[in-house]
Formats: C-alpha cells, sequence, structure tokens
C-alpha cells in the first residue's frame, strides 16, 4: 500500500501526487518509472514515469493525465487514500554525463517525465535548453519547476494564449540551425509529437532520444505489448527501455498498435463514468454535464 500525501490539481485533467515509496524514492533514477493499480482485484496495471521523489521524506511525486478508466479512478483518490499496487523503480534510468548543450523538448504531459532528466543533465554540468509545449496556456505544467532548471526556457502553445504561437519543432529547428549546434536532443510527448521532433533534428544530425512510456503496459516484459521496432528490431519498451533512438523508432507502427484497443478502452472508461453518475445521482448529488 502506498499512501497518497498529497492531492494538486494542475490542470483541467492534469494532477500531481506525492506518494509514500521509501524503497523507490531511495533507488529511482531519471528516466525510470511505476506500475500501479489503482484496484487490487481488477483493473489494469499503468505506468507512470516517476517525475520527482524525496529521498529524506521516502516519497515519490507522480503526475499524470486522466484520458481512461485507471487514470479517472486514480484521479479520484485523495489524501489519505492508498494505492494497494505500486511497483518500482523499473525501466533503464537515463544515461546522464556531460555532453555540452542538450535540448530538452517536452509536450504536454510529458513535461513531467522530461523534468528528473532535464535536472539531471543540469546538474552533469550541460547546458540545458527547455522547450515546453501544450495546446493552450491551461494545460502548461510545472513551467516554475522547468524554468529553475533550464539555461534558455521556451514556451508554446497550439493558439498563441503564451508564449509563442507554434508548435515545439519550430523552435527545436532554430536550435539546431544555431552555430555551434546542440549535442543531443531529448523530447518527451506524444507519440505524433516526438516522431517530428526526430525528423526535425534528423538532417542536422543532432541525437535525438525519445521515451517510449506511452506504449507500455505490464511493466515487466511478459505481456509483449509494448514492443517496438527501433532499427529494425524488435524490443520491450519496459525492459529495453523506455528510452530510445528517435532517428531509429518506427513511430507509425507504434501509433498503429497503440490504436489496437482504443474502442474497447473507451467502452469500459464510459460504463465507468455512466456508474459513477448513477451512484451520484442515487445519494442526491448535483451531477455536471
Amino acid at each position: 500500500m502506498a499512501k497518497i500525501l498529497k492531492k494538486e490539481q494542475l490542470s483541467e485533467s492534469v494532477f500531481k501526487m506525492v506518494v509514500e515509496a521509501p524503497l523507490i524514492a531511495e533507488e529511482r533514477k531519471p528516466g525510470q518509472f511505476i506500475i500501479l493499480q489503482v484496484n487490487e482485484d481488477y483493473g489494469e496495471r499503468i505506468p507512470l514515469t516517476i517525475a520527482d521523489a524525496d529521498s529524506e521524506n521516502g516519497t515519490i511525486t507522480l503526475i499524470f493525465q486522466v484520458v481512461g478508466l485507471t487514470t479517472t479512478e486514480l484521479s479520484l483518490l485523495n489524501e489519505g487514500d492508498e494505492i494497494p499496487v505500486l511497483v518500482g523503480p523499473l525501466g533503464k534510468p537515463t544515461h546522464i554525463e556531460k555532453f555540452g548543450t542538450v535540448v530538452c523538448v517536452g509536450g504536454g504531459i510529458g513535461v513531467a517525465p522530461l523534468h528528473p532528466i532535464a535536472q539531471g543533465l543540469k546538474n552533469a554540468g550541460n547546458k540545458v535548453i527547455i522547450i515546453m509545449g501544450a495546446r493552450t496556456k491551461g494545460l502548461l505544467i510545472m513551467e516554475e519547476e522547468m524554468g529553475k532548471i533550464a539555461d534558455e526556457l521556451i514556451i508554446c502553445t497550439d493558439d498563441g494564449s503564451y508564449g509563442r504561437k507554434a508548435l515545439v519543432t519550430e523552435p527545436l529547428k532554430e536550435i539546431c540551425e544555431r552555430s555551434p549546434k546542440p549535442d543531443m536532443a531529448i523530447a518527451i510527448g506524444p507519440p505524433i509529437m516526438m516522431k517530428f521532433c526526430a525528423e526535425t533534428t534528423r538532417p542536422y544530425k543532432v541525437f535525438t532520444q525519445v521515451s517510449l512510456n506511452t506504449i507500455m503496459v505490464d511493466g515487466t516484459g511478459m505481456c509483449g505489448g509494448c514492443r517496438v521496432s527501433v532499427g529494425g528490431q524488435t524490443k520491450f519498451v519496459c525492459v529495453d527501455g523506455p528510452e530510445f533512438d528517435g532517428h531509429l523508432v518506427d513511430f507509425d507502427n507504434m501509433m498503429m498498435r497503440l490504436n489496437s484497443f482504443k474502442e474497447i478502452e473507451e467502452e469500459k472508461h464510459k460504463c465507468f463514468l455512466d456508474k459513477l453518475t448513477d451512484e451520484k445521482i442515487a445519494e442526491g448529488q448535483e451531477v455536471q454535464s
């Protein structure tokens, strides 16, 4: 059991939880993740990257977006509640050393897993340029935390409501055209964003690392659900990754496989929301349309 010590809503659908997990807090490294299960008797296991950890207080920070059944159930838990199944740290840690200048690109909720990596790179003596992107200002997260790390912080929104009105690939291209060009890029976010970040850096031969944690299911290498093609070879994200060379990832195949169970997931989520609504009505609570 892992007790929730603090819960905060960062945006309309994004939540932050500080969870009691002393052994994980002590061992975790940037890039690693946990697997949790909200209900011990039923339900899926989902991966969440460890956004931060405090080994002295024995806590880890999880940031997640409500997109399906399990994240909806998780968002309904409150401070003092316990997560029955929480396992980690899992996955290979990010390789961190002094590379020189590193561009860190985070899209949407991808800023959360990017945070400990950018922090580690900064502590290793790198110049860290951070590009953060979201559809609109209200969906941006962790601006203050990333600002403390960045030597240069660039914020983009699709609608221009904050920062630059641009996709993250636009400033990424401009940085690649600088002299000297960056030594490395790291992109974490929706698969389509990571794909186009990799395509942006490819002509400049800037090594680009991506994190494919969105496709993971079991987290232990047993289910095979997270297999991806990297450089023509089959890899399992949970044990071989979650980070890979973005120029070698077959993103089109990955995105096709991500949609394999979309209809089933949506139906399960709808059934849960309908049940939740019925329970609120039975209790005489106000239901928002």
